[in-house]
């Protein structure tokens, strides 16, 4: 698993190779970008008129791991031939093009007039829904512009991303919540790039691309030379700094997303039984639940920090262990998948009593704490020796609003069970916490009320924000 780990790899979303930048020293460029563990580029077709599209086409069928958009940027929209749309819609149907960008509005440098910035935007939309193709979009002094033309013309069911995002926290969550991604560049390592980092700081990472928009804006230590796509590592590392993530955890969320995005090859999904995210191994050996909480993501996504949870059947005991590789490395080894750990009971105990003799450091395990209502008997006294750490979702300061948010067969009885395990679990498991999500609305006053009454840590959780 951690051997696995290592091979994370980063792509480049945004990069203009085919600029005159690179002419000398393209080919070292490219290499050293393999060199840097990037898995991908995608090289932008617009920048140079109509010609330049065809250029990054041809870097793109020329190199495997090289893929490429077609469009043609607000700065060149003046003097196209007449049959430009022809032309960017049959270059589109190329198996190596997987966007049409980067087109959309600048009316910051007002190279052309904005009426002819608009026409060729939504002409390029067009072409977009046609295709099928997702949108890489150039919004500078325009958002609220660009919006309007994107919801008049028809948001691509495939959306897009709006690169070189230079928007604020309000704009960001707009974009995400209508299905939107943003691209991060160099930038992000600037002192004075507040905005810019408070919209890291806001938005989930899975909404999140990386770019160098080579050969401009290269990050620290890079800054005022010339970018080239092997310095991308050095945004993943601003971010994941960012969001309190390990580097490994930003290369392989934001690659994930890139490849969806794109529709690149290896999006393949296969459930995962370990997963990492920072230092900690999660051990996913369930799907199944107790309770339908309203908050859960498992609504519309299995996906956890770039990992895919949806178990296709659960593995066996010998399964989880060749999973899980050498546990003994890491910080802590948790059980928290998708589904409620305890449901498997007995295999849970059987794996964190063999992790206790490899000398695991830490062993938790997250909980619904309705074990024992399901098995009627102390589970709590089971775990003792075993578990080193239980962290219990509490959710809700009464009854009446666990059952509403946490709803289950068993009503507003489950919530007094739910109680009554946290404090048999204080009786035999070192270290207890109870957990609620910051869901609109909720008594978090309240909630620290509870802990202190049961003489417990209370751990408030990002709502929509798993790991």
């Amino acid at each position: 698993m951690k051997k696995e780990a290592e091979k994370e790899g980063l792509i480049d979303t945004h990069a203009h190779l085919t600029f005159p930048d690179f002419d000398k020293d393209r080919a070292d460029v490219i290499a050293r970008a393999w060199e840097a563990n990037l898995t991908s580029i995608i090289t932008i077709g617009s920048g140079e008129g109509l010609d330049g599209n065809e250029k990054a086409l041809l870097l793109a069928e020329q190199e495997e791991k090289i893929w490429a958009t077609v469009g043609i940027h607000p700065h060149d929209v003046q003097n196209l031939p007449n049959n430009w749309v022809e032309k960017i819609a049959a270059w589109a149907n190329n198996k190596k093009i997987v966007a049409i960008g980067e087109i959309g509005l600048d009316f910051y440098k007002s190279r052309a007039p904005e009426s002819a910035q608009i026409e060729t935007f939504k002409n390029l939309i067009r072409i977009a829904n046609d295709k099928d193709l997702p949108v890489v979009i150039h919004s500078r002094q325009a958002h609220d512009k660009t919006w309007d033309i994107l919801n008049e013309e028809g948001i691509p069911k495939r959306k897009g991303v709006f690169h070189c995002f230079s928007g604020d926290v309000r704009f960001a969550e707009k974009l995400v919540n209508s299905g939107f991604l943003i691209s991060i560049p160099g930038i992000i390592t600037f002192d004075k790039a507040q905005t810019l980092k408070e919209v890291v700081a806001s938005i989930p990472l899975e909404k999140i691309l990386l770019e160098t928009d080579c050969p401009y804006l290269a990050p620290i230590p890079h800054r005022g030379k010339r970018n080239e796509p092997a310095y991308v590592r050095y945004t993943a590392e601003k971010i994941a700094q960012i969001k309190g993530l390990s580097f490994k955890d930003v290369c392989r969320i934001t690659t994930l997303a890139a490849k969806r995005l794109f529709n690149l090859p290896g999006f393949e999904l296969v459930g995962q039984i370990a997963y990492q995210i920072r230092n900690s191994l999660y051990l996913n050996i369930t799907n199944r639940c107790n309770l339908a909480c309203t908050f859960c993501p498992k609504h519309t996504n299995y996906e956890v920090k770039g990992h895919y949870l949806k178990l296709e059947r659960e593995p066996s005991i010998e399964e989880i262990f060749q999973a899980m590789g050498n546990p003994e490395e890491y910080d802590e080894v948790v059980f928290c998948g998708f589904g409620e750990p305890t449901k498997r009971l007995e295999v849970l105990k059987v794996i964190a009593a063999q992790m206790k003799k490899k000398g695991v450091k830490r062993v938790r395990l997250n909980t619904d704490g309705l074990a024992n209502l399901i098995y009627r008997r102390n589970v709590a006294e089971e775990l003792h020796g075993l578990i080193d750490a239980v962290s219990i979702s509490v959710n809700a300061p009464d009854a009446s609003t666990y059952a509403r948010i946490c709803p289950s067969a068993y009503g507003e009885s489950a919530y007094i069970e739910v109680i009554n395990f946290v404090r048999e679990c204080k009786k035999y498991i070192p270290e207890v916490v109870i957990t609620a999500v910051f869901l609109p609305g909720i008594n978090v006053e309240a909630l620290l009320k509870l802990a202190s009454e049961l003489g417990v840590r209370l751990k408030m959780r990002e709502y929509m924000n798993l790991g």
